[in-house]
């Protein structure tokens, strides 16, 4: 059991990196589903590139949104955007930081997925072997007069065990050069994003690099405050609860405490109530307006207010009794 509960501790202190081990697994499901999805063109005018296009694209925007879901970052960011601004002043270089921070990890597995579509380029033929030109390969076409049967008769180049395509001798060709166009992207875009990652590294340090040391700073701080708040409160409410329980079997409360609550001696019980800002708060409607009050107006960050903060979290707990 301790050992679980050193290994959720350190998820805890360590989303970050959490986040990116999501993101990587992200990535590589997105290559394992690619890899075992059972392509079929339509081969048909009006749908081949819907369907190219569409698997190209559609499955990028799904992983995009579990990227989102799965950083922690993200809802953490949504809150500090839509929250009053009460006794703390909303600082934007703080969100502008977490959202490229959550929007770039999020990116991973669909360049992944757009990357190996490319490279594959099974997509690629069928969104655009309507648009080569015929008189490129000669006698691939030379029977076609109409421009509908010429349309035709290229939705049929992804579907090599067509009739029509199953004597063409150009059909291979017109394929591998829809193919080589499609890996010359893949490998551009891939080349592009590592030289813009390359560039990102190496001129950071050539900018205000403590303005970015104090904006990481503080965008951690946030994150680790809702934790801890959320921590905080699970005590409380475990407090809470304790005490509920024990009223309502007040007469059983000497043998409660000795069975089923040994665990809550009265030296941790107390000091429990020392450490937990919410212990002087009794019924629901108080803790509902003591979270409405921290929504509402967050303290400021300014260690020497911490005494008076404390004294109006007390007058807060005696007005409410």
């Amino acid at each position: 059991m301790d050992r679980f509960q050193m290994i959720f501790q350190y998820f805890q202190s360590n989303s970050e990196s959490v986040t990116n081990g999501i993101c990587g697994l992200l990535a590589l499901a997105s290559v394992k589903i690619y890899t075992i999805f059972d392509f079929n063109c339509p081969c048909l005018v009006k749908y081949n590139m819907a369907y190219g296009l569409g698997i190209m694209f559609i499955p990028p925007v799904a992983l995009f949104l579990c990227g989102l879901i799965v950083n922690r970052q993200f809802v953490v960011m949504l809150e500090e955007w839509r929250r009053p601004t009460g006794d703390r002043r909303k600082n934007p270089s703080i969100i502008r930081y977490m959202c490229s921070s959550v929007v770039q990890r999020a990116m991973i597995a669909p360049i992944v997925w757009i990357l190996v579509t490319l490279l594959d380029g099974k997509c690629f033929v069928c969104a655009f072997s309507n648009s080569i030109d015929p008189e490129k390969f000669p006698d691939f076409a030379a029977n076609i007069t109409t421009y509908d049967a010429l349309q035709h008769f290229l939705a049929k180049v992804p579907c090599k065990n067509d009739e029509v395509m199953r004597n063409n001798t150009s059909r291979k060709a017109v394929s591998r050069y829809l193919k080589c166009c499609s890996q010359a992207f893949g490998w551009s875009l891939l080349l592009i994003l590592i030289v813009m990652a390359f560039l990102a590294r190496s001129l950071r340090p050539c900018f205000n690099h403590a303005a970015f040391l104090q904006t990481r700073y503080w965008s951690n701080y946030i994150d680790l405050e809702q934790k801890i708040f959320e921590e905080t409160c699970c005590e409380q409410t475990r407090d809470f609860a304790h005490k509920c329980i024990l009223h309502f079997f007040d007469s059983m409360q000497t043998e409660i405490k000795l069975r089923r609550f040994n665990a809550y001696t009265e030296e941790k019980g107390a000091k429990a109530r020392e450490n937990i800002p919410l212990s002087g708060i009794t019924s629901q409607e108080q803790i509902s307006k003591f979270l409405l009050s921290w929504y509402n107006r967050k303290p400021p960050l300014d260690l020497s207010q911490a005494c008076k903060q404390r004294d109006d979290i007390f007058a807060l707990g005696r007005q409410c009794n």
